[in-house]
């Protein structure tokens, strides 16, 4: 049975604001609830997807906007560095951490172009772009996209509310995980739980599973 999404909080009671805290964390749970039910295989999907490239000598290459490039780099540091078990640093990269590159390519070309100029000199065959946006319309992350395609990469849109234009552009054998909430809020925290799923699930995947 789907869980029901309570409805948002309440405009805030300067006498009892932790009335309106304790509905945040309602609302985000049940956000969370949903994904759960409704996103489970195709998590499972990507974190597959992503540790056969890993184990084929490919990468991942992230990116995202505001928050979004924070779940990126939050990403990659996990994969490069470790997860919550032992093991080698894994090849991935966010695209949103070069700032040098960033901005000449912002101010040579547009900023609509920051991630994809970046894919097409380092994206290859068989590797994975990650790529969020909790609204879907990012112009740099559509561009993304349609560079990943160029260059054979096969992606995992992490997106919210209708999946926008970028769920439209995917192909046959992306993924896309599409956060069930309009609150831009509530998707960033059940994107941040996504990441961790699929942290989770390459390293079993490269590891075996955990005692």
């Amino acid at each position: 049975m789907r869980a029901s999404l309570p409805a948002p909080p309440r405009p805030f009671d300067p006498v009892d604001p932790a009335a309106r805290i304790k509905a945040l964390f309602e609302h985000s749970i049940a956000v969370k609830a949903r994904c759960a039910e409704e996103l489970a295989e195709p998590i499972a999907q990507a974190g597959f997807a992503i540790a056969e490239s890993l184990l084929n000598s490919g990468k991942v290459l992230s990116c995202g906007n505001g928050g979004s490039a924070g779940d990126a780099q939050h990403f990659s540091s996990e994969m490069l560095n470790r997860f919550e078990r032992e093991r080698p640093g894994l090849p991935a990269f966010a695209l949103t951490t070069d700032a040098s590159t960033v901005t000449s390519i912002a101010n040579d070309y547009q900023f609509a172009d920051i991630f994809a100029k970046q894919i097409r000199a380092l994206g290859h065959p068989g590797d994975v772009l990650l790529a969020f946006t909790t609204s879907g319309n990012s112009h740099n992350v559509l561009n993304a996209i349609d560079a990943a395609h160029d260059r054979g990469m096969r992606v995992i849109l992490v997106t919210g509310r209708d999946g926008g234009g970028a769920a439209k552009s995917l192909e046959s054998g992306d993924i896309e995980l599409r956060v069930p909430s309009d609150s831009t809020a509530r998707i960033q925290e059940a994107h941040l739980t996504i990441i961790h799923c699929l942290c989770d699930l390459i390293d079993n995947h490269l590891l075996g599973p955990d005692a």
